[in-house]
């Protein structure tokens, strides 16, 4: 295998890890450039130059954090993040706590200085032992290669362990290996090595893990004649197939995005914040798959004392909103065969009203509201289609505005909920995606990684249209409390934050296509699919956030009770 070579001990222990994480699985790899991380670079780069892997090289580590997580939740299986030493390591923990906290596998390697470097407080140098604390669901520090017998298996084994501890049993999450290499960081030395560096015969892994025994365990407790599905970060397919064929309402925190069936309601988030009609219409079990984060109202439906609540939490640690829950269970399991076939009926009637009072309201509504834009989105989506959402005030306009979609698939950073990194994101999630791709950010999320558009000329583009939604400043606390009237003298200074950048001027310095959309027919037009990376803009008023939903809710209201 490496016959030929230049090998000292830290070229022949990098060559042999990378070799053993593409034995194990590994497609896709971001690196970030460095010294330290020297050895792994050049092991990369010859792996990716014989097909083995793809590479996809990015100058920011938080970028390159979250284009690893992207790649990785769109196929499931475990990425590699490579950095070098010092604060490039730090830069990658957003990425691995959203990986943590969602269930995604990354597998973090980064370099560092051996011991004796440490000690003598070489630059570029930081503690890196458990960097990341409980966020990872591995962690190891690699001894110092050394030309000795035993390497080998050792570095091989380790690789094994990490690469099944990031792919888990039911899902994923990130694992962190910290690797110190001693100098000489590139190839140098004998062609010789004291033991053969081969790994298991037909490129087989050194070690084999037996998934045998690992049936999810299923809820047995559904019971109940008159119950809701909420579906929050996970099974959103799944669950509108439950639905369907058990008759409970399926209520998604992305509206009808992504949910299929006949019991998906669209209307959902605005049903459950009508304390009039959920006193009507309050369940007896709530099936809650995943973990809701998004809406208050979803909050009190799970904290409501008269409302027994059912996880399935998919695999993630499970999370109890109210710490009421009931049951807690990998998957759905069983339910009652016996629920009451009006209940789903008056679901779907009132859905029904609530949506046709929803959208001529909007109708009426002046252009552009964030509410507009996310429906009309969403209308645009090819079938198929990859929709990423940004947090704050794209994911709640894709939910409680956007007509139902069961032919897209949606993705987002629910995992800890925060805005960085959600470009290099969406773009690792088109790349694996391969179909068209679409994403719907605030102005904000979109600038917190505008790194993520630095594609350098041997990197892949993908497939993928940003509409950026920008009100000039942080729009989504004009809805919250820090929005009302009795704060407006500190509220544009510190949290509304107005910033005044130059969109299309950023994207340029980029080389990234640019539209501004100024009425509602263009947006149609530039939604229309173009292949490439491009960013379409879309400017809209944030002082009028807070009035357009009242109104909304308060149409929805008159159309369901009077």
């Amino acid at each position: 295998m490496f016959r030929g070579d230049r090998l000292n001990p830290s070229t022949a222990q990098a060559e042999v890890i990378v070799d053993e994480l593409v034995r194990n699985g590994v497609r896709q790899v971001v690196l970030s450039p460095g010294s330290r991380n020297a050895p792994l670079s050049y092991a990369l780069y010859r792996a990716a130059h014989a097909g083995r892997l793809r590479l996809h090289v990015r100058i920011d580590e938080r970028s390159a954090g979250f284009l690893a997580l992207g790649l990785a939740s769109r196929t499931q299986s475990p990425v590699v993040v490579v950095c070098t030493s010092g604060t490039a390591a730090t830069n990658l923990h957003p990425a691995v706590s959203e990986a943590y906290h969602s269930g995604v596998p990354l597998i973090v390697l980064t370099a560092d200085r051996p011991p004796e470097l440490r000690a003598a407080g070489a630059n570029q140098t930081i503690d890196q032992h458990r960097l990341f604390g409980a966020e990872v669901r591995m962690f190891d520090e690699l001894a110092v290669a050394e030309s000795r017998p035993g390497q080998n298996a050792y570095w091989r084994s380790q690789m094994c362990r990490a690469w099944h501890a990031a792919a888990g049993g039911k899902r994923g999450g990130p694992v962190h290996l910290n690797i110190p290499f001693r100098e000489p960081l590139v190839p140098d030395g004998d062609d010789q090595w004291c033991e053969s560096l081969a790994g298991r015969p037909d490129d087989a892994r050194w070690t084999e893990v037996s998934q045998r025994g690992q049936a999810p365990s299923e809820l047995s407790r559904v019971r109940a004649r008159r119950g809701l599905v909420l579906v929050a970060d996970w099974g959103a397919e799944k669950a509108g197939e439950w639905g369907d064929r058990y008759g409970w309402p399926v209520l998604a925190e992305s509206g009808g995005v992504g949910v299929g069936g006949s019991a998906a309601i669209s209307t959902g988030m605005w049903l459950l914040n009508l304390p009039e009609f959920m006193q009507e219409h309050r369940p007896e079990q709530v099936l809650c798959v995943g973990r809701p984060t998004v809406f208050r109202q979803v909050q009190r439906l799970l904290a409501d004392t008269d409302v027994e609540v059912l996880l399935a939490h998919g695999g993630v640690d499970w999370a109890a909103p109210a710490h009421n829950l009931r049951e807690v269970a990998e998957t759905f399991g069983a339910a009652p065969g016996d629920a009451d076939p009006e209940w789903l009926t008056a679901w779907q009637h009132a859905d029904q009203k609530a949506s046709e009072a929803l959208h001529a309201a909007l109708d009426l509504e002046r252009w552009p509201s964030g509410a507009a834009v996310a429906r009309e989105v969403v209308d645009a989506l090819p079938e198929q289609a990859l929709l990423v959402l940004g947090s704050s005030n794209p994911s709640r306009d894709v939910a409680l505005a956007a007509r139902q979609r069961s032919d897209v698939v949606v993705h987002q950073n629910r995992g800890v909920a925060g805005i960085d990194g959600t470009v290099s994101t969406a773009i690792g999630a088109a790349v694996a995606h391969g179909q068209p791709a679409y994403a719907l950010l605030g102005d904000l999320t979109f600038l917190h990684d505008s790194n993520g558009l630095m594609l350098g000329p041997y990197e892949q583009r993908p497939d993928l249209t940003i509409v950026v939604l920008n009100d000039d400043g942080g729009g989504i606390f004009a809805l919250l409390e820090q929005g009302s009237p009795e704060h407006r003298e500190a509220f544009e200074r510190v949290f509304a934050t107005p910033h005044g950048t130059d969109i299309g001027k950023l994207c340029a310095a980029h080389g990234v296509d640019h539209v501004l959309v100024r009425e509602r027919s263009e947006l149609t037009a530039a939604l229309q699919r173009r292949p490439g990376l491009r960013v379409v803009e879309v400017r809209a008023d944030r002082t009028a956030l807070r009035s357009v939903h009242q109104r909304l809710l308060a149409a929805v209201r008159t159309a369901l009770l009077g």
